[in-house]
């Protein structure tokens, strides 16, 4: 062999390329990693404010995952080319074996050698006195009646007959590929490639600021007839809307839709324990393209589709609801309480001794159910849950825009048969709620407990009350010096406790007192606060004109509870307590509206992957031989057959025909051995 003879021809880029693509270890590879993407994608919650992500996994971990877009999988740029690639290379399968595949089908390969038959896995071979033509004949009877199509062919001194059957299941294998074509295909279409292309250009702005929406810039609207997109709106009760926001990243873009959305009502139904039971909208559609508006129920998995939209209940929120709250100052308590009307979701501008504070009313809720067992203060109830009413959840955000969040119960809530005005507090909504609990008198007002505060908080109260306790208690009206600063200091003292909360007296301890003396003076600084407190409350309830020669066990109770909660009050962290009075509740419908004309063709190549894996599991092509030859005056038979599985229900079928045939054609016993 020579040196030109051994040396293989070089192939073009175009063969090599085509066989890569082409290549099932290609094909499968993609699968998998798009598997996987498709997990994390299930997973891991998408398209969330990158604040919970935060909070979730942390600034290392959030970057990491962000970096990767793993918060939105599905509309991630290596997502869609990963589609895109597998798209290419599926296609390049389909077109390099669908041909062979379909020659192979149509093929009864009549030209087989007696050797090639010898080497198959299923063969035999018999003779028989039974003249060729007739035994042909006969066993070609025999093979059409087991569902086999067969075909006939002289050679020189022989005949071929060839069979076959489940050549249909062949297909499964191009049916399988094509599918995930006409998947790729309609998951490209609903993608936001669209939207992709107009960042890169410059013609598409995330925006990532809270506004209004006749205030969002031109360039993060999308028009209404943009191809595909899923977004979400809130619509509360009598409102309408032409638009739904696309969550994207840490932003969002408004997409305008070609009709608008009112949402005429709302109802929803509850379970005993507070969980909602079923909700629905009733929606009215408004087109120009309408005589009248069309009107539908919605629900939950029943959806309403016009003009190519799927509009899907999906949640409901507070829709703006109107409240009436009186905002009782903690730093000035005798003050007449500021009377506040206003909206959920509106932001109300407030001065306070502190300062500029912005309220920012989050979210009302008329049911706020809890497990009985949790309270433990109504043994003569039976239920398992206990309704504590409506409540307000909103934000205090100082002037230098630290915020804490807060939720105030309208509802005096009973707890050991006293009742109290529950305010929780948390300083991220990753936390849980701290309570301040404020005890209401024999009426059920605040206004004694802001009464008692207001009081303890006025040095001409509080001045002559220290006054008569150092004179008193402490016995040190013979000695006038040592009498003001007793009195100073424990006027002192209570006001850091009134202001600052018992924290703020046990830390003035801590750095004042040395250690081994701090729970002696910790103990008589609490005492002497109780005392001064207890003189001012005993005051006011003989002002009231209560009997105090002998105090009641809910007097004590109450005292007990207001030096709990205004020891909590420096932490509570806000210069207003509200107290909710009034309200008119409106409710939103969360509407999910979707425009995927890629997901019919997803449903048809799901549909066709089905049948290509059915066809593939169930229906096996499988191939029959009959060389039949006369020699010494005998036929010589040989019998030969294939599948495309080797599985043991085609052993079975082959010894089967093997048998049937041999005794059809009367075989000689010696020469099957």
């Amino acid at each position: 062999m020579t040196e030109q003879q051994r040396v293989k021809p070089r192939r073009g880029l175009g063969a090599v390329l085509l066989e890569f693509l082409g290549s099932m270890n290609l094909a499968i590879t993609l699968l998998m990693v798009i598997a996987v993407a498709s997990v994390i994608g299930t997973v891991l919650q998408q398209n969330e404010p990158y604040n919970n992500y935060v909070m979730k996994f942390g600034p290392f971990w959030f970057e990491v995952y962000r970096t990767l877009s793993l918060y939105d999988v599905y509309g991630a740029t290596w997502f869609l080319l990963l589609l895109g690639f597998l798209l290419v290379s599926t296609s390049t399968c389909v077109y390099r074996y669908t041909p062979s595949i379909i020659r192979d089908m149509r093929q009864f390969r009549l030209d087989v050698q007696a050797k090639s038959l010898r080497g198959f896995h299923h063969q035999d071979e018999w003779q028989t006195a039974t003249p060729a033509a007739d035994a042909m004949a006969t066993m070609q009877q025999r093979i059409n009646k087991q569902g086999y199509r067969t075909r006939l062919k002289q050679h020189d001194g022989h005949t071929i007959l060839a069979a076959k059957k489940g050549a249909a299941g062949r297909l499964g294998y191009i049916f399988s590929h094509v599918s995930i074509v006409v998947i790729c295909i309609g998951g490209l279409m609903d993608g936001n490639i669209g939207l992709k292309l107009g960042e890169w250009r410059g013609q598409i702005a995330v925006e990532t600021r809270d506004l209004p929406v006749n205030e969002i810039p031109p360039e993060s609207i999308l028009a209404a007839n943009t191809s595909s997109f899923r977004g979400s709106v809130n619509i509360p009760e009598g409102a309408r809307a032409n638009f739904v926001f696309l969550g994207m990243r840490d932003g969002y873009v408004v997409q305008n839709l070609p009709f608008t959305i009112e949402l005429e009502e709302f109802r929803i139904q509850h379970y005993p324990s507070g969980q909602p039971k079923s909700y629905e909208s009733t929606l009215l559609i408004h087109d120009s393209e309408l005589d009248e508006p069309l009107r539908k129920v919605i629900a939950v998995n029943h959806p309403l589709v016009y003009k190519n939209h799927a509009i899907y209940q999906a949640s409901f929120s507070d829709g703006g609801s109107k409240l009436n709250i009186a905002a009782w100052s903690l730093d000035n308590p005798g003050a007449e309480a500021l009377p506040i009307n206003a909206e959920v979701g509106s932001t109300v501008q407030l001065n306070t001794p502190r300062g500029p504070y912005a309220l920012e009313l989050i979210d009302f809720k008329v049911f706020n159910v809890f497990p009985n067992e949790e309270v433990g203060t109504d043994p003569d109830s039976r239920s398992p849950y206990r309704n504590f009413g409506p409540s307000v959840i909103f934000k205090m955000r100082s002037a230098d825009g630290e915020a804490r969040e807060y939720i105030n119960y309208q509802s005096p809530v009973p707890i050991d048969g006293r009742y109290f005005y529950l305010s929780g507090v948390r300083n991220a909504s990753s936390e849980d709620y701290r309570y301040l609990h404020i005890p209401l008198d024999e009426q059920g007002n605040i206004g004694r407990f802001m009464e008692l505060l207001s009081m303890a908080r006025n040095p001409d109260v509080l001045g002559p009350v220290t006054r008569r306790h150092a004179e008193v208690d402490a016995g040190l009206g013979d000695n006038p010096e040592l009498l003001e600063q007793f009195s100073f200091a424990a006027a002192s003292l209570v006001r850091v406790f009134i202001e600052q909360g018992i924290d703020a007296v046990v830390e003035q301890t801590e750095r004042a007192v040395p250690e081994e003396e701090r729970s002696n003076v910790l103990t008589s600084y609490i005492r002497i606060i109780q005392s001064v407190l207890g003189t001012i409350y005993l005051d006011l309830l003989a002002a009231d004109g209560h009997d105090i020669s002998e105090i009641t066990e809910a007097q004590a109770n109450y005292f007990d509870d207001f030096i709990t909660a205004v020891s909590l009050i420096g932490a509570y962290g806000s210069p207003l307590y509200l107290e909710l009075k009034t309200f008119e509740h409106v409710e939103a419908s969360g509407l999910q509206i979707t425009k995927a004309p890629g997901q019919n063709i997803v449903y048809f190549g799901s549909a066709m992957l089905m049948l290509g894996i059915l066809l593939m599991f169930y229906v096996h092509h499988r191939r029959l031989w009959l060389m039949v030859s006369e020699e010494g005056g005998k036929t010589q038979i040989l019998f030969a057959a294939s599948g495309h599985r080797q599985r043991s229900d085609f052993d079975r079928e082959f010894a089967y025909l093997k048998d049937n045939l041999r005794r059809t054609t009367g075989a000689s016993p010696t020469q099957s051995e």
